[in-house]
């Protein structure tokens, strides 16, 4: 069996606040998950963020506060977090000094996201991303599906439904499809089962979805392998989804920034057949060169490899 964890990156609406959708899944075989789950909880340890939810967008972001800490990189762990904290304290009662609830709120959510972080530095932060990143492209054994939808070039009209289920149905296919090849290939019957990050809305079309899947299959394939509706479980709690939140993020900032260090590496576990990337999937026009569209249309000559 293997378990697929699924979680995505930039918003579903159009516009939006982000160019591109990516929904991914990091599919693992359920005898890896013990490995998987201590490689990451080596990381998270050796980063003092033991019991901490691995969320790739708040850790990646600019602190400001830490800028304005005189030799903050010197301090140790307990120094950075009294001066951090403090610095925002004083920024709260500013705002509600001045009434501006508003402003009060927000900056009190940013802060609350990113408190299990303000004892790293910004290259700490990207070092520890990075680590995880180089730990997944070393898993042989697993396989990354993602679809990674430009919005600019989505007509949910025209496509006839929106860029939410464009992304699941797109992800169940590539799934259910490695699962058949691995049954046709072996003769032993591989099964899957998807875990999703929990959203009380995206559980709700997500389960429909799946159940109508199984009734009468995707555009692409019919489903047999996958096994049940999605579980939804906490990211907070649960490792591996935080890992799907990392393969997201870092194929949406490679399409919207160009980043690719991170995506260099986890990159190397998209699903590929015969040389061809066949497991993630760039919607955009067909002008694209990224390395997503080079590798996923045909096969790459031995000096550029996919």
């Amino acid at each position: 069996m293997f378990i697929c964890y699924i979680d995505e990156s930039g918003t579903p609406e159009i516009p939006g606040n982000s160019t591109h959708f990516v929904l991914a899944g990091l599919a693992i075989p359920i005898n890896k998950w013990k490995s998987c789950d201590m490689d990451i909880s080596a990381i998270k340890k050796k980063y003092f963020l033991q019991g901490v939810e691995i969320h790739t967008g708040w850790m990646m972001r600019e602190y400001s506060e830490q800028t304005k800490i005189v030799d903050f990189a010197k301090l140790n762990k307990d120094q950075r977090i009294y001066e951090v904290e403090k610095l925002r304290n004083i920024k709260l009662m500013n705002l509600q000094r001045a009434g501006k609830s508003a402003q009060y709120k927000l900056k009190k959510k940013n802060y609350n996201k990113t408190k299990p972080y303000i004892h790293l530095t910004h290259d700490d932060r990207k070092q520890c991303i990075l680590d995880i990143g180089k730990r997944v492209s070393r898993w042989q054994f697993a396989r990354l599906f993602a679809e990674c939808i430009d919005k600019l070039y989505f007509d949910p009209v025209r496509i006839g439904h929106n860029v939410e289920t464009q992304g699941f149905e797109q992800v169940i296919s590539r799934f259910e499809q490695f699962l058949q090849i691995q049954h046709t290939s072996t003769g032993d019957r591989y099964l899957g089962l998807l875990i999703h990050d929990n959203n009380e809305t995206v559980s709700k079309k997500h389960t429909e979805l799946m159940k109508e899947f199984h009734r009468t299959g995707t555009l692409w394939t019919t489903v047999t392998q996958i096994i049940e509706t999605p579980l939804f479980v906490d990211s907070q709690l649960t490792s591996m989804v935080q890992i799907a939140d990392v393969c997201s993020y870092a194929l949406r900032r490679y399409l919207e920034n160009q980043e690719a260090e991170l995506f260099s590496w986890i990159f190397q576990r998209a699903d590929r057949k015969d040389g061809v990337v066949v497991g993630i999937r760039h919607f955009v026009g067909p002008e694209c060169k990224c390395k997503i569209c080079s590798c996923h249309r045909k096969k790459p000559p031995k000096s550029q490899p996919c």
